[in-house]
C-alpha cells in the first residue's frame, strides 16, 4: 500500500544540484540523498574528490559525482551540459541553485556586475533547464526546482542586477511550468528569506542593517541552510505531483509581514 510518507521517497532517483559546495545548495544535496537520491554536484570550485558535500552524501549511503563549471562563461556551461548528459543519461531532478550577488548602488552599478549576475543567475539557469528538461519531457517525468529569492517579489537595496535576475527566475518558473506541466515535468522554485550564508555575510556584519532585517522576521531569527531540506525533498518528490509554477517562500514569515 502506498502511504503518504512513501510519496516523499526519492529512492532510485538521480538529482543534479548546482551550487552545491556550501550553504543552501549543500543542505539540499544532503536532503535529497537522505531521501534516497544519488547526487550530481556542480560548483565553480568543487573539489573533484573529498569535498564536504561529497562526504555528507556518501555518509548517507548515496553516490556523489563531482563536476566543476563556471556558469558565467557560456563555453564552460555548454561543456558541462554535454559532459553530464553523456555521463548520466537520466537526470530525474534538477535543482538550479547556483547563483551570485554583487552589491553596488544602482547609480554606480557597473556593466560587468550586471553581466556576471545575469549570466549566472538567469541565462545559465534557462539554458541548463532547457537542455536537461528536454530529456525529462521525452521520458514524461521530471522535477525542476529553482532557487528564487525574496527579491523575486521585492527590489532590494544596492543589488539591481540580483533583483532583476531573481525576478526573472520567478517568471521562468511560470513559463516552463505552463509548457511542461502537462508533459509530466513539475517546475517550481523555493524563495529563501534572509539566511545565514556567504551571500548575506555583509548584511549580518552590519549591526544596524542586521537588526533592521531581524525585526521584520516574525520567526525572530535568520534562517539556516537546514531549513531547506524539507521543502526541496517535497518539491522533488511525488508528494508534489500537482504542484506546478509555484514559488514557495521559506522566509520565517517575512512575506506575510
Amino acid at each position: 500500500m502506498t502511504t503518504v510518507l512513501n510519496t516523499f521517497s526519492l529512492t532510485g532517483k538521480v538529482a543534479l544540484v548546482t551550487g552545491c559546495k556550501r550553504g543552501i545548495g549543500k543542505a539540499m544535496a544532503e536532503a535529497l540523498a537522505e531521501a534516497g537520491a544519488d547526487i550530481i554536484g556542480v560548483s565553480a570550485n568543487l573539489e573533484p574528490e573529498g569535498s564536504a558535500v561529497a562526504q555528507a552524501v556518501e555518509a548517507r549511503g548515496r553516490r556523489f559525482f563531482a563536476y566543476q563549471a563556471d556558469f558565467g562563461k557560456r563555453d564552460s556551461l555548454n561543456a558541462f551540459i554535454a559532459q553530464v548528459k553523456h555521463d548520466h543519461p537520466v537526470i530525474d531532478i534538477l535543482v538550479n541553485n547556483a547563483g551570485t550577488i554583487l552589491r553596488k548602488p544602482a547609480a554606480e552599478h557597473p556593466d560587468e556586475y550586471w553581466d556576471e549576475v545575469i549570466a549566472i543567475n538567469q541565462t545559465a539557469q534557462f539554458i541548463l533547464t532547457r537542455e536537461i528538461g528536454r530529456d525529462m519531457i521525452a521520458r514524461g517525468s521530471g522535477k525542476v526546482i529553482f532557487t528564487a529569492s525574496l527579491l523575486t517579489f521585492q527590489g532590494g537595496i544596492n543589488v539591481p542586477g540580483y533583483a532583476a535576475s531573481k525576478g526573472a527566475v520567478g517568471s521562468l518558473v511560470k513559463a516552463f511550468a505552463n509548457e511542461w506541466a502537462g508533459q509530466g515535468v513539475n517546475v517550481n522554485a523555493i524563495a529563501p528569506g534572509y539566511i545565514s550564508t556567504d551571500n548575506t555575510e555583509a548584511l549580518r556584519a552590519d549591526p544596524a542593517r542586521s537588526q533592521s532585517i531581524l525585526s521584520r522576521i516574525p520567526a525572530n531569527r535568520w534562517g539556516e541552510p537546514e531549513d531547506f531540506k524539507g521543502p526541496v525533498v517535497f518539491l522533488a518528490s511525488d508528494a508534489a505531483g500537482y504542484v506546478n509554477g509555484t514559488v514557495l517562500t521559506v522566509d520565517g514569515g517575512w512575506m506575510g509581514r
